[in-house]
């Protein structure tokens, strides 16, 4: 049997956090579930998920769709698509059948990838060899989820980068939908012998071709679209995640127009220790004054009402109305106060 494979190659960095992963996670199910009833995806379709923050994962090895059972995202720090493509590369290498004289190979893989942000690394290397092994050896669809990524980057992988335009509910699952519309007429395709590669049509409004000729390429290091903070709980010693989304606000003076920039709080999420493995081990040292942040949380994993609480060791954590607290991180113990003007705290890669 010749199968068609379908690759997910999905950002799972902290600004995925809340819900986007969500959303993805329930998209990635119903997506399953549609092509479980489709009697030509049933015949050829095999999945496989990889997840990228700091380090690659494969969450789900390539394997038929009847057997398939969606897994839970986890979140990881850092967004470094060289590592992402090169574990793709890998699984591609590994698993894909090549046509011989004696035996018809797998049709051509069809990889879907999902990104909100910028790489944080330096990513040429891999999309070097992307471009000379891979480029003509299987089919990319890069999709933008926001107009914050980077969308210049990924124009070098693929001449398919669309821009998914996340703004509520009913657009992931109109986005989902055509995803697996997509799928299904590949499917189709593969069985009539014609190219294996089919996208259903784009409505424009939930999903649109990104105009690839204006473009700039953007350097950053760190994703600047967002700040997210992480800590840890006095109380559980569960990790979580503080997310704040950037916002400009114009204003005037003098005469002159100008603009101040800030982060509003999006929420607090709990995350677990794989958080922490799928990090990259580079040095990251970048911070955020805390007088750009709007909002404080209260703690996702015991309630207590302060969750960004900034101990001598540099780490957040959070209190209650307990006198003496005690830091997850670093097992120090003091008091807790408020102090006048802002002060500079370490920020993730986003």
């Amino acid at each position: 049997m010749r199968r068609l494979p379908i690759y997910f190659l999905i950002d799972i960095s902290e600004s995925m956090v809340g819900e986007p992963i969500q959303q993805v996670e329930e998209g990635l199910a119903t997506i399953i579930q549609a092509l479980k009833t489709d009697p030509h995806a049933l015949e050829t379709v095999f999945v496989s998920i990889i997840v990228f923050a700091g380090q690659p994962k494969t969450l789900v090895p390539l394997q038929e769709i009847v057997s398939f059972y969606p897994p839970k995202f986890p979140i990881g720090s850092g967004t470094s698509l060289s590592k992402g493509l090169g574990h793709l590369m890998h699984e591609l290498r590994t698993n894909i059948v090549k046509t011989t004289y004696e035996v018809k190979g797998d049709w051509k893989p069809i990889i879907f990838l999902f990104t909100d942000g910028v790489p944080t690394d330096d990513s040429k290397a891999a999309i070097n060899e992307w471009k000379q092994n891979w480029s003509k050896a299987a089919n990319l669809i890069a999709i933008s989820f926001g107009n914050n990524t980077d969308a210049k980057l990924l124009s070098e992988l693929t001449d398919t980068v669309l821009e998914f335009k996340n703004t509520n509910v009913q657009s992931y699952k109109e986005f989902f939908k055509w995803v697996t519309d997509s799928i299904k007429t590949s499917s189709i395709s593969v069985e009539n012998n014609t190219t294996g590669f089919e996208l259903a049509k784009l409505d424009g409004e939930t999903l649109s071709k990104i105009n690839l000729e204006k473009l700039n390429t953007n350097n950053q290091s760190v994703d600047d679209n967002f700040v997210v903070l992480n800590g840890k709980c006095q109380n559980t010693k569960r990790p979580y995640l503080m997310k704040y989304r950037k916002t400009i606000v114009p204003s005037q003076f003098a005469g002159v127009e100008l603009s101040t920039k800030s982060y509003k709080l999006v929420g607090a999420y709990q995350i677990d220790n794989s958080y922490f493995e799928l990090a990259d081990n580079t040095s990251f040292n970048n911070t955020v004054n805390s007088d750009e942040l709007i909002g404080g949380p209260t703690c996702p994993c015991c309630g207590n009402q302060i969750a960004f609480a900034v101990c001598t060791c540099g780490k957040i954590h959070c209190i209650g109305e307990e006198e003496i607290s005690s830091c997850p991180w670093c097992d120090n113990q003091g008091r807790y106060g408020t102090g006048g003007g802002g002060f500079d705290v370490n920020r993730t890669q986003g």
